[in-house]
């Protein structure tokens, strides 16, 4: 349950960091999991790279297909010249994504639970529903860039309801690419909606409100096990990874099933596979 002080800071900056929601024991078996997933993904699949600097031309089928199944997805600089990993596999995935939390066991059970359902209740989420999960690893020397984005633009609803739950599997830090936040800016306008017709893809621009620079953005180091918590107009973004430690942490998008979710969002469901919230009868 939060309180009232966690409440007015997270209206009045945007975010909440919950240190101690997971316990080691759950750290290690999401992560173990994570690694099995790896291990049993054939490079041969694909070489799709997620990258955010473009994502109207680097998205493509193999992206679009992982709306609400598992798939990996490498860094950006997991690949030398001539096509090959730099380095092992387990060391060349930048994320797993999208539906582990309604697919896998170990990942369902992570995601949910009163615990977190409370949490989502008192952030204003009345009838919370989970739409995407990612593990992000954040590789150490490799680990990419994440531009400043707002995640309204991918899951926009009306009114605005999505946030974001990021769960911190590592110690996050500055020196391995810890989030950044501009505090307050979830009151900007949303700049750029993620839009989807059939497999065709197109980001529109909405607001030509700049993005935050650096003397606004505040680090959000977090320890293995905090929860943060972000409204979906907070402008975001994490610097490469460039030292000797990965940064992994999980992600969850949650809107409010009392608000109209746009047919155009990337991710969709049917009544044959529902978006369900943090209680396992919901």
């Amino acid at each position: 349950m939060l309180s009232n002080d966690q409440r007015e800071q997270f209206q009045r900056d945007g975010y909440l960091v919950v240190p101690g929601f997971k316990s080691m024991e759950d750290i290690a078996r999401l992560r173990a999991r994570a690694a099995e997933i790896i291990d049993a993904f054939d490079p041969g699949e694909s070489r799709s790279i997620f990258t955010t600097q473009n994502q109207e031309t680097a998205t493509d089928m193999y992206f679009l297909r992982s709306d609400n199944t598992v798939r990996c997805f490498f860094e950006e600089e997991a690949f030398d010249e001539n096509g090959h990993l730099k380095q092992d596999k387990s060391l060349s995935i930048n994320k797993i994504g999208h539906a582990m939390h309604d697919l896998d066991p170990v990942f369902d059970a992570f995601s949910r639970g009163p615990g977190l359902d409370a949490v989502a209740r008192g952030l204003g989420l009345e009838q919370p529903q989970i739409w995407q999960s990612m593990y992000i690893f954040k590789q150490p020397g490799i680990g990419g860039e994440v531009r400043w984005h707002q995640d309204a633009t991918f899951f926009d609803t009306d009114p605005i309801s999505v946030t974001t739950f990021w769960f911190a599997l590592e110690d996050a830090t500055v020196d391995n690419g810890c989030l950044w936040v501009e505090p307050g800016g979830h009151r900007s306008p949303m700049r750029e909606r993620f839009l989807r017709t059939g497999d065709e893809i197109r980001m529109e621009k909405l607001d030509s409100t700049p993005w935050p620079d650096d003397s606004v953005a505040v680090p959000l180091e977090a320890k293995a096990g905090s929860l943060v918590c972000f409204h979906g107009l907070l402008p975001h973004y994490s610097a490469p990874n460039r030292s000797p430690v990965s940064r992994h942490a999980y992600t969850l998008h949650v809107t409010d099933a009392r608000t109209t979710y746009s047919p155009r969002n990337w991710i969709q469901r049917d009544a044959q596979f529902p978006a369900r919230g943090f209680i396992a009868t919901d």
